[in-house]
């Protein structure tokens, strides 16, 4: 038998504080999810963003505090100097272990999430954008020696970066369509978004399809998510040289699944979102609120 839920009242104050040159701004939701017939579980999270500007200068910085303390999540800084734009990205975000501490015999580590690479690179890193009279291109060259060209032409906007992995995308409007393309070291992907009768809809080549009906603070949206195959864990170095590159854990299969959520945006600033899931049977309730 389902579970009985009780939603209690969210109450909340949206706002944006300025101190002199610095804002400040963030985000909050606690969810409620019945979990089937599991047993049911809460979860919180809460984010901020600090934005001090200083001239031509930036610097961001985001955290998470639904922990102990505030955890960083990210800091980035850029600066424009005349045609020079200097963007610098000064935190390591790390998505998978670095070492292979408690890795198994085959250098695989057994632990973490499904599908995050066991070894992974320092992603920090500067880039320098250079505007240049060729048309409307930009170029750009960031620390690790990639090349980024970027720019838009006729309604369509390209960017191609040579380096460790070339990468090519391009966006344009199609006949009320949006269409981007991107190749990744020779792995394609794409997806298709455009409106019909008020209805939102997104395909991928994963895929995925979604369906927004509705008004701005009063929606539904329908996924359609496909099923994911199981792939067995490859193993790479901390160099992420070789044909394994840095390495992957294993990741499970997944059947196919739908979900259906009702947002509504409260009179108390906050936002009611309830999402219904196939995967599980489950029903998510989840009340939020940015300032």
């Amino acid at each position: 038998m389902k579970k009985l839920i009780a939603l209690f009242a969210t109450t909340a104050v949206a706002s944006t504080a300025a101190v002199g040159s610095v804002a400040l701004s963030g985000s909050a939701s606690v969810s409620y999810d019945d979990n089937g017939t599991s047993a049911s579980s809460t979860s919180y999270d809460a984010d901020m963003t600090i934005v001090g500007t200083a001239g031509g200068t930036t610097l961001t910085a985001s955290y998470d505090m639904d922990g102990s303390s505030l955890s960083t999540t990210a800091v980035d800084m850029a600066t424009t100097i005349g045609p020079v734009t200097i963007a610098a990205d000064m935190f390591d975000e790390i998505s998978g272990q670095l070492t292979a501490s408690g890795a198994s015999s085959s250098g695989v580590t057994s632990t973490g999430t499904a599908g995050e690479q066991v070894y992974e690179k320092n992603d920090t890193g500067v880039t320098v954008s250079l505007d240049v009279p060729i048309g409307d291109a930009s170029v750009a060259l960031d620390n690790s020696g990639n090349v980024i060209l970027s720019g838009t032409w006729s309604g369509v906007t390209l960017s191609h970066t040579v380096g460790d992995t070339t990468v090519t995308s391009a966006g344009v409007a199609l006949a009320g369509v949006d269409v981007n393309v991107t190749n990744s070291g020779g792995s394609t992907t794409w997806d298709l978004a455009t409106t019909v009768s008020g209805v939102d809809l997104t395909l991928t080549s994963g895929q995925k399809i979604t369906a927004a009906f509705g008004l701005a603070g009063n929606t539904m949206t329908v996924s359609s998510i496909p099923e994911v195959a199981a792939k067995s864990a490859t193993t790479g170095n901390s160099a992420g040289t070789g044909t394994g590159g840095y390495g992957k854990r294993s990741i499970s299969s997944v059947a196919s699944y739908s979900t259906v959520a009702i947002s509504r945006d409260l009179t108390s600033g906050a936002s009611l979102t309830a999402t219904y899931s196939t995967a599980d049977d489950s029903l998510t309730l989840k009340a939020a609120v940015t300032f």
